[in-house]
């Protein structure tokens, strides 16, 4: 069975600047696993400071 296109969560690196809005960096996908018990996560990049954020996604993934 193929993977599901559209993610469950998208995973973000959040950046701390000061007097300034976080900055939000969109690192990766996750997808609930088949039997539902746990997650597969796909990184395109690592956070610095080890730190991951899963969030629903908001808008439709564009191809």
């Amino acid at each position: 069975m193929a993977a599901k296109v559209k993610p469950d969560f998208h995973v973000y690196t959040v950046k701390k600047q000061e007097g300034q809005d976080p900055f939000w960096l969109k690192i990766g996908a996750a997808w609930a696993n088949k039997d539902e018990q746990g997650y597969s996560v796909q990184l395109d990049a690592l956070p610095l400071d080890g730190r991951l954020v899963l969030r629903v996604p908001k808008e439709p993934e564009k191809s």
